[in-house]
């Protein structure tokens, strides 16, 4: 079922989406080609009705690939001088935290005991009160 919608996909729409996934390696143009679309058919005229479900699919596949891309850093501590493992730290940093692994960042403030409490603006009402009195 398209969630969009929540009708039932086509024939077409459920191949095309698995070719694009699968086969296609994420060629809308040869999704659509596999899937059995005619040639004059428009990308968007497939895609616009399936914009929902090629999305979820897209988060589905980041999900199943932070395993590998989680593996991938702690890889590369094994052997950080191996080929390309600055390529493969940044697109396994770059899966992790679009599947909401993120590193946490921690901020120390130190107090070396004094404090200093920043307080709003006076309002022109309490401005006013207090000039009055020192007038007086």
């Amino acid at each position: 079922m398209s969630k969009k919608n929540d009708l039932p996909l086509t024939e077409k729409q459920a191949a095309f989406l698995e070719a694009l996934t699968g086969e296609a390696q994420g060629d809308i143009k040869t999704a659509m080609k596999i899937a059995g679309y005619s040639a004059t058919t428009k990308t968007h005229e497939v895609v616009n009705p399936l914009r929902e479900e090629i999305i979820d699919r897209t988060q589905t596949m980041l999900a199943t690939n932070a395993p590998k891309a989680a593996l991938g850093l702690v890889g590369v501590l094994t052997d950080p001088s191996a080929m390309g493992a600055r390529n493969a730290v940044s697109a396994a940093s770059q899966i992790l935290d679009r599947v909401g692994v993120v590193k946490k960042e921690q901020v120390e403030v130190e107090n070396k005991g004094s404090a200093m409490f920043i307080l709003p603006p006076k309002s022109p009402e309490q401005n006013d009160e207090h000039t009055e009195d020192v007038d007086d």
